[in-house]
């Protein structure tokens, strides 16, 4: 299978593309190098175009289109540029879907849920708290509509963490950030008091949810473990992983409580029944593993 992976050298993409050509995939990646990385394709072999989703032509014809190319910084400073970027770049990969009669698979997240009810469920009210937010869920809509005419499936995201996130900076996962601060000697700071849950999943299983997605009807399904885990527990996973006892430090919550999340938790149903996807990495597994190559 002939694959396109946009963003495919940022954190999900380069995890994904050297996965589909691991299993015998012919893949080419796209990306502009905003907050990728050529380190990240390190072992790749397929052909790789420095371009931005939102304007590449393809000669190329593809059987899939893994589209991971966005700006994901919920607190990005330019409302118009994200909405840009990433309903342009979504668009773009729609347009050559339909060119190739390939199907689409996209990343979507779990930021719009904002501080809706868990666990959270694909069908419930949306709580868009910011442009990065309204940029999924208004490509989610079209997707919604597109789907009787083409194959297009979204998977929403919810805390991704895992090797070659480093470049993402400040958007990179509380997991990478906490353990720089541990493994530099310093108190973790979480906000007052750490009982604010994520539902962090592994990004091996998120490139397992992408494959997947390859034979899944069309759809737009959550990708999650189905559990909120608190920074406080987090900590105590870290300090377990480097044999350390640093205790937390609370600092005061510096955002509008508006448009911070203060729980993630996936409704796994619908991705088990039509994507059968289910999360098979546990916490404490997955921290152990990703621990041992932070720098």
């Amino acid at each position: 299978m002939k694959c396109l992976v946009t963003g495919g050298a940022g954190f999900i993409g380069s995890n994904l593309a050297l996965e589909l050509e691991k299993l015998g995939h012919d893949v080419i990646v796209l990306d502009n190098f905003s907050t990728g990385s050529r380190e990240n394709l390190k072992g790749f072999k397929g052909k790789v175009i420095d371009g931005d989703a939102t304007a590449y032509e393809f000669k190329e014809k593809f059987d899939a289109i893994c589209h991971q190319a966005a700006i994901t910084d919920p607190r990005h400073p330019d409302d118009d540029e994200v909405m840009g970027q990433n309903l342009g770049g979504f668009r773009k990969m729609v347009e050559l879907a339909k060119k190739c009669k390939a199907k689409l698979i996209y990343a979507s997240t779990a930021n719009l849920y904002g501080n809706g009810p868990v666990p959270m469920k694909e069908d419930q009210e949306k709580d868009v708290t910011c442009a990065y937010g309204k940029s999924k869920l208004m490509m989610d809509e079209e997707a919604g509509k597109l789907a009787p005419s083409m194959p297009i499936v979204g998977l929403r995201y919810f805390n991704v963490f895992g090797p070659k996130e480093a470049a993402k900076g400040r958007a990179a996962s509380m997991v990478y950030h906490l353990t720089r601060q541990m493994k530099d000697g310093k108190q973790p700071k979480i906000f007052k008091f750490g009982e604010q849950k994520r539902d962090h999943i592994y990004v091996k299983d998120v490139v397992n949810s992408n494959i997947l997605a390859l034979d899944a009807p069309s759809g737009v399904y959550n990708v999650g473990t189905g559990i909120g885990t608190s920074f406080n527990d987090l900590i105590a996973h870290l300090n377990k992983a480097l044999n350390m006892k640093l205790k937390p430090e609370y600092i005061e919550m510096p955002y509008d409580p508006k448009t911070y999340q203060n729980n993630t938790q996936a409704d796994t149903a619908l991705a088990e029944k039509m994507l059968k996807f289910k999360a098979s990495w546990k916490l404490h597994d997955a921290v152990n593993e990703y621990v041992q190559v932070i720098a």
